[in-house]
């Protein structure tokens, strides 16, 4: 029902890939973007895993090397992001409140160069990450959840707004969700 009260084109991401590791970090780089913020339940990791996998590792030390600043920005509970975080080695935040912008203004700022235009957010879903990297006016990612079997009975709840809200930018552009290629979401 609240999906009929919502801006459709305010759910619509820059980009979609399958995992977070299928995005060309070397492109975006190349577009002038050096900051990432990404969220970490089913973006990351699924919610039953609470560390980071090797392959996670790798693919955070290989994205500082080319230069890029990365923060973490979860709705989820300091405990679980704290872990996370320490190990990594990076910053984060977490009872973030997506889609607000007061978890993406702290985000922000913790890198002081980092500006709108060379920022990118990347999440799992259209009603926290998507909306609110938009409300931000960022370059928002959007990918596949990890495991939505483990998802907590809220986010279960934004998914079913969240494929009501995928059938109405379908119907209302069509264009824009075939070129981002929103029929394959997972």
């Amino acid at each position: 029902m609240i999906h009929h009260f919502l801006k459709t084109s305010h759910f619509i991401p820059n980009e979609y890939h399958h995992s977070f590791f299928d995005i060309d970090f070397k492109a975006l780089y190349d577009q002038g973007f050096r900051y990432i913020i990404t969220d970490l339940d089913n973006t990351l990791i699924s919610y039953e895993e609470h560390e980071p996998t090797d392959a996670i590792r790798a693919k955070f030390d290989e994205l500082a090397a080319q230069g890029f600043g990365i923060v973490l920005l979860s709705n989820n509970h300091p405990e679980r992001l704290d872990r996370f975080r320490a190990t990594l080695g990076i910053g984060g935040f977490a009872s973030a409140k997506k889609p607000l912008v007061r978890g993406i203004r702290r985000a922000m700022a913790s890198f002081p160069e980092a500006t709108k235009e060379n920022t990118l957010l990347i999440g799992d879903q259209l009603m926290t990450d998507v909306w609110g990297g938009n409300r931000f006016q960022l370059h928002v990612v959007l990918v596949d959840p990890i495991k939505k079997k483990t998802e907590k009975w809220y986010t279960k709840y934004n998914r079913r707004i969240e494929s009501r809200m995928l059938e109405k930018i379908k119907r209302n552009y069509p264009d824009r969700f075939a070129a981002l290629g929103l029929d394959q979401r997972g």
